[in-house]
């Protein structure tokens, strides 16, 4: 398995016909933007290549205080992080930024965008939409600390590749303290698909074929990127170079 793992939009060459459980997979964002073949099954999915001599062609959204942040909006280094919840490659970046902030007290800020991979025919990730919905409401009940704690959870409890059951949203609320009732109320309105899609929009626009995928800025710049679930030795050594 490759180190630099990541659920990606890979155009089969021809060459994997022997994989186990290929999917389709196909991300729109208001029109067609990109067609691939998923691998799965295996875990063996190669990562996105890296394409850092073009950054300041990199169309991305800036940071803001409406994005979801933890640490300092004014640090020196802030990653931003397109993820989906049920993506195995993601449940395991989470842990490794989660030591990346603690480590670096307060020099590294870690943004966190929706890019739930549920469109396609087959969808690969159907559930990640409602999650990631479901995140929303956390922190439109709790704010920032809430979305955190409720997207940590789960990373925590899924197994990923769409195996949370629906059922857990509202257990996952109580569990973090959320009115179970408001978040109910919530999470069926629906009120933030059109957040999480346009996400993906802002995304795809940005170059992300396949989570995670993640931009290191440094004082607002763009410097570098990390491409799928690199190792924590390999993501600390980017960050060390960005806070010299």
């Amino acid at each position: 398995m490759e180190e630099n793992k990541s659920e990606n939009n890979l155009v089969n060459n021809g060459q994997n016909n022997n994989q186990k459980q290929i999917a389709g997979a196909i991300i729109l964002a208001g029109l067609l933007v990109a067609g691939a073949i998923m691998l799965r099954g295996s875990g063996a999915v190669a990562p996105t290549p890296g394409n850092n001599a073009n950054l300041e062609n990199t169309q991305l959204k800036s940071v803001s205080v409406n994005d979801h942040i933890l640490g300092n909006l004014d640090a020196r280094v802030v990653v931003i992080e397109y993820s989906d919840l049920e993506c195995p490659f993601c449940k395991i970046f989470h842990s490794t930024m989660q030591t990346i902030v603690e480590k670096n007290n307060g020099n590294v800020a870690w943004v966190y965008r929706h890019f739930p991979l549920y469109q396609g025919n087959p969808p690969l990730h159907p559930k990640a939409l409602k999650e990631a919905e479901a995140t929303e409401c956390a922190a439109e009940l709790a704010g920032n600390d809430g979305f955190w704690k409720y997207t940590n959870k789960i990373f925590e409890v899924t197994n990923s590749n769409n195996s949370l059951d629906a059922i857990q949203l509202p257990i996952i609320a109580v569990s973090i303290g959320l009115d179970l009732e408001a978040f109910n109320n919530c999470l069926a309105s629906g009120k933030y698909k059109d957040l999480v899609d346009k996400s993906i929009e802002e995304g795809i626009n940005a170059g992300v074929r396949g989570t995670p995928k993640s931009f290191i800025l440094k004082k607002g710049k763009l410097i570098n990127t990390i491409d799928g679930a690199e190792p924590l030795e390999m993501v600390n050594a980017k960050i060390d170079a960005a806070l010299k």
